[in-house]
């Protein structure tokens, strides 16, 4: 599906669809759960179909509804021997560790570009505990003989959290107790937050110092619990941006106390001068004359793409340091979003380290905007079209169901102008 965007200013309320990461973290600890569950604000992107798959072929009994869960959970057992995580990397780094509480081979699948997105972490571990493996030139698929045992496990903390995350739910249904140390900066911290969050709620109880290790009780069983999920900072991010470009949108069902580590969009927005804040319960961001700024995304890649887009709209220069981690998404997002604002009149360049970029007024039409199969690529480019002296086409509009499946609903409910070609 391709889809083009004539320019136009939205206005109106906006309600944001649930965390991702908080859906992805409650399903898996509910499916875990002796008892019944449910969890309620869901929305089904393919990404959340993966995990809830997953956890099925771990024999939990999940019943789908229109916007909530009801899971019968259990002990990890395992139902079929192939777990296919789609193009979900939450899924396949969280289910790995989960799957082998089972001590018995599994095939883990995936497509389109997580096949290609590093497990190095876990294929480590492997090596050092002696868990049987194969795999070819891709990291996918990958197939695991042999299962998890307690120990201690030494893990990088600056390719991905999501490895972290996996063990600290796997490690706590051993039955002995477990070590992780952290050998490297631990990047992304906020994800970890979530994660113990949600793991407490569970009735989960791991003990850190100061992230730099943590302790893992064995035969801790996770407690089945009423969870509502929260809305989603990496979602709202380019509502909050649009605002900031001079839309005019109140954004709803969000949490001021959220763990989530793209909260961090706040205090962006705010770096190039925007001005983001809570009244009465609505998340508000003004429209403002922004300037460049400084943004380091080593915790934050999903904001890489709109906060590109912004910077490309900001009087002055703008730097972007940690963009390594913008590489190694559904694709180079440094590369991809390049590539694209160029077509449309914007003034940036891949600096290998780092994105550089020269703010412009007002970028201009393009029919040939490609989404790199990237749903926030698509989103971001749809906010960019607001400040646009012309229509814009983007290819392969439908990604945006990995994550945010109703994002042009939600887009022409507020105001936006669209057209779609199969």
């Amino acid at each position: 599906m391709n889809v083009i965007i004539t320019p136009s200013k939205l206005k109106g309320d906006v309600i944001v669809p649930p965390s991702k990461s908080l859906s992805h973290r409650a399903i898996i600890a509910a499916s875990l759960a002796e008892g019944r569950s449910k969890i309620s604000n869901i929305i089904y992107s393919e990404d959340i179909n993966a995990t809830i798959d997953a956890m099925t072929s771990l024999g939990a009994h999940i019943e789908k509804y229109e916007d909530y869960l009801i899971i019968d959970g259990s002990h990890p057992k395992r139902i079929g021997d192939v777990i296919n995580a789609n193009e979900s990397g939450s899924t396949i780094r969280f289910m790995i560790p989960i799957a082998l509480v089972v001590d018995s081979p599994i095939t883990f699948e995936g497509r389109n570009n997580l096949v290609n997105r590093p497990l190095d972490v876990f294929t480590q571990i492997f090596d050092e505990l002696g868990i049987k493996y194969e795999r070819g030139e891709k990291y996918l698929p990958m197939k695991v003989y042999n299962g998890l045992k307690p120990a201690t496990y030494k893990v990088r903390g600056d390719v991905s959290s999501q490895f972290i995350t996996g063990l600290l739910y796997a490690l706590p249904l051993l039955d002995c107790d477990s070590k992780i140390e952290i050998t490297t900066k631990l990047e992304s911290k906020g994800y970890i937050d979530l994660t113990m969050d949600v793991l407490k709620k569970f009735g989960i109880i791991i003990k850190t110092d100061d992230y730099k290790t943590f302790d893992i009780k064995g035969n801790q069983s996770y407690k089945p619990l009423d969870y509502t999920v929260e809305g989603d900072y990496s979602q709202v991010a380019f509502w909050a941006v649009a605002n900031t470009l001079g839309n005019d949108l109140n954004i709803l069902c969000m949490s001021e106390a959220s763990y989530q580590g793209d909260k961090k969009i706040i205090k962006d927005i705010n770096d190039f001068g925007g001005k983001v804040y809570f009244k009465d319960g609505v998340f508000k961001s003004e429209p403002s004359k922004t300037h460049g700024a400084t943004i380091d995304f080593a915790n934050s890649p999903d904001l890489g793409p709109i906060l590109t887009v912004l910077a490309s709209l900001s009087e002055g220069h703008s730097t972007f340091t940690s963009v390594e981690r913008l590489r190694i998404k559904e694709c180079d997002r440094v590369t991809c979003m390049v590539e694209e604002l160029l077509k449309m009149g914007a003034n940036l360049r891949d600096a290998g380290d780092t994105m550089e970029i020269d703010g412009v007024s007002m970028l201009k039409p393009s029919l040939d905007l490609d989404s790199h199969n990237d749903h926030r690529i698509v989103m971001a480019l749809a906010v960019a079209s607001t400040k646009c002296s012309g229509k814009i086409r983007i290819l392969n509009a439908g990604a945006i169901k990995k994550s945010y499946p109703h994002f042009f609903k939600a887009f022409e409910a507020v105001g936006g102008i669209l057209e779609y070609e199969d």
